[in-house]
């Protein structure tokens, strides 16, 4: 495990190729000679310590011991400047590798208040960590004192070993308990665990128990990078934990039960929002239809007016007479026979028709100016009416006209006899034909 070894028990190479599982091993020789060679392995570190102060620190690599590569203890104690002159001195070799793997259990039941249903629980957990030296000098001073090396039994064991108690009793090990049992309630408490979903939080205790080690640890040069809890072991048999599964049960069940109602209530509360949207709906789409039809139907009767009026323009064109004289004829045809065709014998009756045929030329808006025109336009249209006569026997034409004489006209229509200004037959006026008078 170490270099060659002469009578004096002075050896020309220093260096460690023992086991993993040792954290530090100590060289049996203390008497080197200066220009030995120092071989420290990768994941190794080599500590000088004379008279139980720790020196010079040496990391992976070849050295050859000088004065120069040992100041620390050149400095504070007397050494050899020549080659092959010895001087003493304690070497350490570190183990900086983690080791893995590491197991760990409570050795007893942890007892804690669970705050969800406020019962007293027993727990137990166990798990796995992995362990690394973090500060050699701190490790070596700390622990190793006098001893030729500290293993991972002496840390982590139960205090036994192959029959035979071990130097260190497993004082990690009581400590990590110690601490996990300590804590794991606190966790628990801290974080509102649930006790009967605390498989889901392993990676939360986990994480939480490993920074409350490692604070602990710092103070000897450990640390565990990776600490796992893997099983919770519950008191399955205990009377309190099958009171708080029930309790979870039915708290469970109430829960799920209020959901539904609620889902249900959404789910119509939803269904009527939709139906009354498609009624809202429906109604703007049967107002534009109605909207629509109207518009379609006031189109057409406008279009069939306006066909109406082209037609009745391009007869009138036809004819040769203008709207406004059309319009006139029909004004005063409707008047009398709305108006004089209400004369009776007397002359009362005459009256009233008089005055029904003021109104309506009136109420269509006919002036005084235009009457005259109208009633010689609609004279020979209103003949047959004249000859109605009232009780004293004169004929309405006379009832209108009493001194005026019968006289007549031909129209170059055909139309003989024509009394009015305009004939009755073409709406030519008296006077543009070769008609003649009689």
């Amino acid at each position: 495990m170490f270099g060659n070894q002469n009578e004096t028990d002075e050896i020309s190479v220093i260096q460690y190729t023992g086991g993993n599982d040792t954290f530090v091993w100590k060289h049996p020789i203390q008497n080197f000679t200066m220009g030995s060679q120092l071989i420290v392995h990768e994941s190794q570190e080599a500590l000088f310590v004379k008279n139980g102060e720790a020196l010079d620190l040496f990391r992976a690599g070849r050295y050859l011991l000088e004065t120069q590569n040992i100041p620390m203890t050149s400095r504070l104690f007397k050494m050899p400047v020549d080659n092959g002159q010895t001087f003493q001195a304690e070497v350490y070799f570190i183990n900086q590798t983690v080791q893995m793997g590491i197991k760990w259990g409570t050795d007893s039941k942890v007892r804690l208040f669970d705050p969800m249903s406020g019962l007293y629980l027993e727990l137990g957990a166990c798990g796995e960590f992995n362990l690394c030296v973090s500060d050699s000098r701190k490790l070596v001073l700390k622990l190793v004192g006098t001893d030729s090396k500290l293993s991972q039994s002496q840390l982590l064991s139960t205090g036994n070993q192959n029959g035979n108690l071990t130097g260190m009793h497993g004082y990690f090990r009581s400590m990590i308990m110690t601490y996990v049992k300590s804590l794991l309630a606190q966790i628990i408490k801290d974080k509102a665990i649930n006790i009967l979903e605390i498989d889901s939080q392993l990676e939360i205790l986990s994480l939480e128990l490993k920074d409350k080690i490692n604070d602990a640890l710092m103070e000897y040069g450990l640390f565990i990078p990776e600490f796992f809890v893997t099983r919770i072991l519950t008191p399955d048999d205990d009377p309190n934990f099958k009171r708080l599964k029930q309790q979870y049960a039915d708290k469970y069940l109430k829960i799920r039960e209020e959901e539904i109602l609620r889902a249900e209530a959404e789910a119509k509360a939803e269904r009527k929002a939709v139906e009354a949207a498609t009624e809202a709906r429906m109604n703007i789409i049967r107002a534009q239809g109605q909207a629509e039809a109207l518009k379609i139907k006031g189109e057409a009767e406008a279009a069939a007016y306006r066909m109406q009026a082209e037609a009745e323009a391009a007869e009138m064109k036809m004819k040769g007479y203008t709207y406004a004289e059309e319009t006139a004829r029909k004004v005063g045809v409707g008047a009398v026979e709305n108006g004089f065709g209400s004369v009776g014998g007397n002359g009362e009756g005459g009256n009233a028709g008089g005055s029904g045929l003021m109104g309506d030329l009136v109420n269509l808006g006919v002036g005084l100016s235009a009457m005259s025109g109208v009633m010689g336009m609609t004279k020979d249209a209103m003949s047959p009416l004249f000859q109605a006569t009232n009780e004293t026997g004169q004929s309405v034409s006379n009832l209108m006209k009493p001194n005026a004489q019968n006289v007549t006209w031909n129209c170059s229509c055909g139309m003989t006899g024509l009394t009015g200004n305009f004939c009755s037959n073409c709406g030519k006026k008296k006077g543009e034909n070769a008609g003649e008078e009689s």
